[in-house]
């Protein structure tokens, strides 16, 4: 793509000069053609605007030399460069102009937006923020709108998806130039409606700036996410999620979370609360379980903003949530109740809380449970079943807290009948050395548990093993093909390993082997 400078700075708030501090004219501005818009000093090129960003182990105003060396067009700061990164401006060309912003980030966000022609304009824009329940909600709102009529993207965790396409996705919330050109790529794939989980880092960080949500939504919070790299304090972290409502146009929140409150502090869009809760606007009653062979589930009816009853496949309150949210979403954009109704039996989340059949006799899933909050929220979850036993498989990251090793492991054994420990992602760690902190965890309890290092052998015991009435969670890997060691990740799918199990002719339920 290409522009007019004047148009990628149309709405931010700049100063710009020459390299050797004297103003710039409008017309000048208005004249400056742009090849590229970059933020990475290995991507420059000639007539680029070069963004300069500060990261957390390079910062970009220290390429702004390379930058004019290379003929960038403009070059986008927030501080003065110093002057020996200008003293060759404009050796045999043009020299750049300089924009003075006062966050960079939050310039290139615009940039971004105007370098792809403000995409957002074409879509009806849905962002979901909170610890839990952003994946969950992202698809099942994909569901109910598609049934709809609408076609509709998604930006998450998992992936990205737009149309038939599938893409692998690195961050939760992508890098706002990326963010645009997804979004470019739907409204041309004829798509009219993107639905994307806003991580807290991408609100800290401004990446989903240079646009306002149609609908902006909160599912809950608790501590997550905080410590070096990422938030330093849970006000931080709180403080964060609260962008996403002045930013917004239309709010839908928990209205049963106790820090909701806190969450729309200055918030400057309509609100909409659902929840159990006699004050939310769209609540949910009559609330029953679903406990059949292989399948897990929630019934429930909602009043206020909407009627109607809900049969949902997947288990407790947290789905109730998930659900609530986005029967409202749907309702606010049109839905029928019959065809919210119909999503909701029929979506599925890869890798959250994800039914595998194996046996007629005990249920078996994959959750991506990976910190002790997540597993404990799960396996209490799982307790309102009353299962035979409650079997839980896990492992944990290497390079990463310890700390999360001995709560894990005493979470599991608490509430877990039986805990087999396994291997996750080890890095550049050896597995048994994180085993042995999961096991030291496990030790301030009186649970049960088995190790067994190599994940495929641990699923095989967990299979054979299995008895009737038991709910099995393979927890940890959920969405994840692979399996990460020292710096290479090998491909392994949970499922595919479950297939090659009984393919290899391990009976489910015949009885778990001996461990050596």
């Amino acid at each position: 793509m290409s522009g007019k400078l004047s148009d990628l700075l149309a709405e931010l708030n700049y100063t710009a000069t020459e390299t050797d501090g004297a103003p710039v004219s409008e017309e000048r501005i208005a004249a400056t053609e742009v090849t590229a818009l970059v933020a990475d000093g290995r991507q420059l090129t000639p007539g680029c605007v070069f963004v300069c960003i500060k990261g957390m182990n390079h910062d970009g105003h220290d390429d702004a030399a390379e930058a004019i060396r290379t003929g960038a067009a403009a070059i986008v700061c927030e501080r003065e460069l110093p002057a020996e990164n200008l003293q060759h401006a404009g050796d045999g060309g043009t020299k750049p102009i300089l924009i003075r912003v006062e966050n960079t980030r939050y310039a290139y966000a615009f940039l971004s937006a105007a370098w792809f022609d403000h995409p957002a304009r074409s879509l009806t824009t849905i962002g979901i923020t909170g610890t839990k329940g952003k994946t969950t909600t992202t698809y099942l709102l994909k569901s109910m709108l598609e049934n709809a009529g609408r076609r509709v993207g998604l930006i998450g965790t998992i992936e990205v998806i737009i149309g038939d396409e599938h893409i692998h996705a690195e961050n939760t919330t992508p890098e706002s130039y990326k963010l645009q050109e997804y979004m470019r790529r739907m409204v041309d794939a004829g798509l009219n409606t993107v639905v994307m989980e806003v991580s807290s880092q991408a609100l800290m960080l401004h990446r989903s700036q240079g646009f306002i949500y149609d609908i902006g939504i909160f599912t809950n919070i608790e501590s997550d996410h905080i410590g070096p790299g990422e938030h330093e304090s849970f006000e931080d972290y709180l403080h964060c999620k609260s962008l996403l409502f002045r930013q917004c146009r239309f709010g839908i929140v928990n209205g049963d979370d106790a820090r909701t409150d806190e969450v729309l502090e200055n918030h400057t869009c309509e609100v909409f609360r659902y929840g159990f809760e006699e004050k939310n606007d769209l609540q949910a009653v009559n609330l029953a379980y679903i406990h059949k062979p292989g399948e897990l589930g929630v019934l429930f009816d909602t009043v206020g903003a909407v009627r109607l009853h809900a049969e949902v496949p997947t288990p407790g309150r947290f789905s109730v949530y998930n659900a609530l949210c986005a029967i409202a979403v749907a309702t606010h954009l049109g839905v029928g109740s019959e065809e919210i109704t119909q999503a909701l039996k029929s979506a599925h989340v890869k890798g959250r809380i994800e039914m595998i059949p194996v046996s007629d006799e005990f249920t078996l899933m994959i959750d991506y449970a990976h910190n002790a909050m997540a597993l404990k929220s799960l396996l209490t979850t799982l307790r309102d079943y009353h299962p035979g036993r409650l079997v839980c498989l896990f492992g944990c990251g290497g390079n990463r807290s310890r700390d999360r090793r001995f709560e894990m492991g005493e979470v599991s054994g608490r509430l877990a009948d039986l805990t087999i420990i396994t291997s996750d992602n080890p890095r550049f760690e050896e597995p048994m050395e994180i085993i042995g902190d999961i096991v030291t965890g496990m030790k301030r309890t009186d649970g049960v548990y088995v190790t067994i290092p190599d994940r495929k052998e641990a699923i095989r015991y967990a299979i054979a093993g299995g008895e009737h009435g038991d709910i099995i969670v393979l927890a940890g890997k959920g969405h994840e093909d692979y399996q990460e060691i020292r710096g290479v990740k090998y491909p392994m799918d949970e499922r595919d390993l479950i297939r090659e199990i009984l393919e290899e002719g391990t009976v489910p339920g015949s009885g778990a082997p001996d461990i050596h």
